[in-house]
């Protein structure tokens, strides 16, 4: 049985099916993730007491004597997602000192929550710890239901990888509490400013079969965009009811606006409702959105979120890279949504997002040794930011933290790498898709399959079919990712004949155990250019290779050479290069690039249209390293897109 993140009903109306079990065992993710485990997920503990999330716990349990401590009403989702990652990496863990260590603190952590809960069901230490409180009351900035989600997907995924219900019970009480206040004709008919229990109330109706917390999830869905929050922002400040997606309903919409992790996770809550119900039109809204998203307001990295200003998406092609605010959170809260899209629908395009993201938008968040974050993931760094900041203030500088005052993003890659093997695969009544590849176990649709790969340092991907039914045909579906303009499959040594189709291409046969596909991806370096309407890269050009996009980061450049005085020649060849020992070990593009020659134009920038722009000079190699890899050592320039 499954213990990932989707556990769909018997009767959801969906395209695919999570896969039964899931397991990555070696390569490219393999390591970040035994990273995670070993490093990130068990200093969270430690983080958490140090921020005082755990001590405001305590308060609200009446066994301190400190009322709340930190700056956001929200500090109780930080120790709620921290729980989901443990309890993910709890269900791999085979026993041993280390395993027994995390148990314990899931339990300490998971005690402190019970403990914290009010006789009614309640938890939200913000208003239980503070004199003059009031439940539900500022509900534009007080994250009362977004804080209860991530308390509802913590219990649900203890509750999957231990058996126990200790968790869980605590969160059908708070969850009975929402259900007995919210809704039409009872104390508040509203929604809250902050998007997230949505989705939460699916997954604990999948948990428990209680149908209340699905309609429940479908009353926040559907009063979303009916001016419950409006402009007016409480007593906080007035973003305008965009900034919550209260200014349309989710069906009506046409474009993605707002906060950007707020637009997401309101979409993946959308999508698990649709996928249970049925709703078509809902599924069609969800499908205009993403591609609204897509096609205007996505970064070449997959991030998403181009102002500082409001955590926000901009306009249709606005994508700066030097103030893109592309968090965190948002490519998460982007691959949360896509899979479930991927799930509703069966189309590959979903799973191609989401290989993009994770091996760029999302990676980047964490160093490669677990110990430091990005909020903000930029796709440039100036010269002369040798500090590395977009902003002037913490949690915005493009440069690794040890934690963050608003610390909503290390536990939100905690738990989706704890979780990732479940992203993986999926089966339908056919057989089995292989979304992403990863070395590792996979069985859904009725059979079981081995991947062996170096991907995404090599295009060989060998997948060992082990079971499959033996009496009648089975399909293999494997993804051709949009940017690989040719491939090679064989099946049992011979060339396939099937051709992909929609970005899949299924090989239905009658399978023998132990027979092999090979798939191989051709991994050549290109670059990429921008759509002329991205006004601020318009010209430049980028660096790819396979699912990774590449960057120029100043220590891989010769001595002297400013990043911002140099032109990309695109007639030259690019010519990749592993090394081991560089990075954790990835592989480099190496490239021909012009120095740019300064115009000649005195102190006014701005020559007329027959003026000296300067041109370009001396010919020098310049060295490319994986985007998700920069701000691991000394701060200094970057970037992604570079004039050509």
């Amino acid at each position: 049985m499954s213990v990932g993140p989707i556990r769909l009903s018997q009767d959801a109306h969906t395209a695919l099916r999570p896969p039964v079990m899931a397991r990555i065992t070696g390569g490219f993710w393999a390591a970040k993730r035994r990273v995670n485990a070993e490093v990130s997920v068990p200093q969270g503990p430690g983080r958490l007491e140090e921020a005082g999330n755990l001590a405001n716990l305590r308060a609200a349990a009446g066994t301190a004597e400190e009322g709340f401590t930190g700056d956001f009403p929200f500090q109780d989702s930080d120790v709620h997602k921290w729980l989901e990652a443990a309890s993910w990496q709890l269900a791999e863990e085979h026993g041993g000192p280390a395993a027994e260590k995390l148990a314990g603190h899931v339990a300490r952590l998971a005690a402190l929550v019970s403990d914290a809960q009010d006789a009614d069901g309640y938890v939200q230490t913000y208003y239980q710890a503070r004199p003059g409180a009031r439940r539900w009351s500022e509900l534009h900035w007080g994250h009362e239901l977004y804080c209860a989600g991530h308390l509802l997907q913590a219990a649900v995924a203890h509750r999957r990888a231990t058996g126990e219900d200790g968790l869980l019970d605590v969160a059908v009480r708070f969850a009975d509490h929402i259900d007995a206040v919210f809704g039409p004709d009872k104390a508040v008919d509203a929604v809250c400013g902050h998007p997230e229990i949505e989705t939460a109330l699916v997954e604990l109706y999948r948990e428990t079969g209680e149908r209340r917390y699905l309609d429940l999830a479908g009353y926040f869905v559907d009063r979303r965009g009916q001016g419950t929050l409006g402009d007016s922002g409480g007593t906080g400040p007035r973003p305008g009811a965009p900034y919550w997606q209260d200014h349309i309903p989710v069906r009506d919409a046409r474009a993605v606006a707002g906060h950007a992790v707020r637009q997401l996770y309101l979409l993946a809550g959308a999508a698990d409702l649709a996928a249970e119900t049925g709703d078509r039109e809902l599924r069609d809204a969800l499908v205009r959105l993403w591609e609204d998203m897509v096609a205007t307001k996505t970064y070449l990295t997959g991030g998403v979120g181009s102002r500082h200003d409001l955590e926000s998406f901009g306009d249709a092609y606005e994508l700066p890279p030097d103030r893109a605010y592309a968090e965190t959170c948002a490519a998460i809260a982007s691959i949360q949504f896509s899979w479930r899209m991927a799930l509703l629908t069966g189309d590959a395009r979903y799973s191609d997002l989401i290989e993009r993201i994770l091996f760029n938008g999302f990676a980047s968040g964490v160093s490669l040794d677990g110990e430091r974050w990005l909020y903000v993931n930029p796709l440039q760094v100036r010269d002369g930011r040798t500090e590395g900041r977009t902003e002037s203030h913490g949690d915005q500088e493009a440069r690794r933290t040890p934690w963050f005052r608003c610390a909503c993003c290390p536990p939100n890659v905690m738990r989706l790498l704890a979780s990732l093997p479940h992203y993986m695969a999926s089966g339908d009544a056919g057989g089995l898709q292989l979304h992403q590849y990863a070395s590792g176990v996979y069985a859904a649709g009725g059979g079981t399959v081995r991947v062996g790969t170096g991907y995404p340092w090599e295009g060989r991907i060998a997948v060992v079919v082990d079971e499959a039914p033996a009496e009648a045909d089975w399909t293999l579906s494997l993804r051709i990712p949009h940017w690989a303009d040719r491939y090679e499959a064989t099946v049992g040594g011979e060339a396939a004949t099937e051709r992909a189709e929609r970005g899949w291409l299924r090989l239905r046969r009658r399978w023998r155990p132990g027979e092999t596909v090979v798939l191989t991806l051709p991994l050549a370096p290109r670059l990429t250019r921008p759509d002329p309407r991205v006004d601020a890269v318009r010209g430049c050009a980028a660096i790819e290779h396979g699912p990774l996009v590449y960057c120029l980061e100043q220590p891989d450049q010769p001595a002297g050479l400013r990043l911002d005085g140099i032109t990309l020649d695109t007639g030259t060849e690019l010519v990749a290069e592993h090394r081991p020992r560089l990075l954790g070990g990835v592989t480099v593009i190496m490239a021909r690039a012009l120095r740019r020659a300064a115009p000649d134009g005195g102190w006014w920038p701005y020559p007329g249209a027959g003026g000296d722009i300067g041109g370009v000079g001396d010919p020098v190699r310049v060295t490319a390293i994986p985007y998700y890899a920069w701000a691991n050592r000394e701060a200094g320039p970057m970037r992604v897109w570079i004039p050509s």
